[in-house]
């Protein structure tokens, strides 16, 4: 699966956010709170897209807005398999490693 720049910039961006905001507000930020917010945020996305879809089924949405919310959606969940899928990959990488 290729994730084009412009994606891994807007994850990037993100996540970087999602840091400051951590460290600002007193609770530490370590990777797992960073996999937990971003499978948030693309929870969120998803239901924004479904919302969208709901409004443009009853007449009262236009579906270039059900497009680009399905896109982001799309783009978030592909960010968030992603990083799960290197994770993985880093761990197995270290289980092979020597004692």
């Amino acid at each position: 699966m290729a994730i084009d720049p412009v994606s891994a910039a807007r994850a990037y961006q993100q996540t970087a956010r999602a840091a400051q905001g951590a460290a600002g507000g007193g609770e530490s930020m370590d990777f797992g709170n960073l996999v937990q917010e971003a499978i948030r945020q693309a929870g969120q996305t998803a239901s924004v897209a479904e919302n969208q879809a709901l409004s443009v089924a009853a007449g009262q949405s236009d579906i270039v807005d059900v497009v680009t919310a399905i896109a982001a959606a799309e783009t978030q969940l592909q960010t968030v398999i992603a990083v799960r899928d290197q994770v993985i990959a880093a761990y197995q990488e270290i289980l092979r490693m020597p004692i």
